[in-house]
């Protein structure tokens, strides 16, 4: 066996396909109304399937809210320069920043992911 992708649930698979293919620098694989991929440059495909019921997680976690049950870890050489980045890509940098070799953002549709320098 071997693990290929992982699916994101969102209310807008090609607006966040767009947005990873942006901040991975390269291009969306699939674009459809109800389905979308990027394949990162190491090959694993994040892949972006509308939920008709989403509703944009927290991070942290709070009391009846919708829970972000996953988020993706981007590798980074220097973090600065990629928070930057992401940023410039639409992201929102987190409140909760909980480790110093690690930047927690938001993507537009608000799942949480974390860039790090290892």
């Amino acid at each position: 066996m071997r693990l290929n992708a992982v699916t994101v649930g969102t209310a807008r698979p090609r607006v966040l396909a767009q947005f990873y293919a942006r901040l991975l620098g390269t291009v969306p694989s699939a674009l459809e109304d109800d389905w979308a991929q990027v394949r990162a440059p190491a090959g694993m495909a994040v892949n972006f399937e509308r939920e008709r019921e989403f509703r944009r997680p927290v991070w942290p976690s709070e009391p009846g809210r919708p829970v972000a049950t996953q988020h993706l870890d981007i590798e980074v050489q220097d973090l600065r320069a990629a928070t930057e980045h992401a940023l410039a890509c639409g992201a929102v940098l987190a409140g909760v920043q909980p480790q110093e070799n690690v930047r927690v953002l938001f993507d537009p549709d608000g799942h949480p992911f974390c860039l790090f320098h290892d």
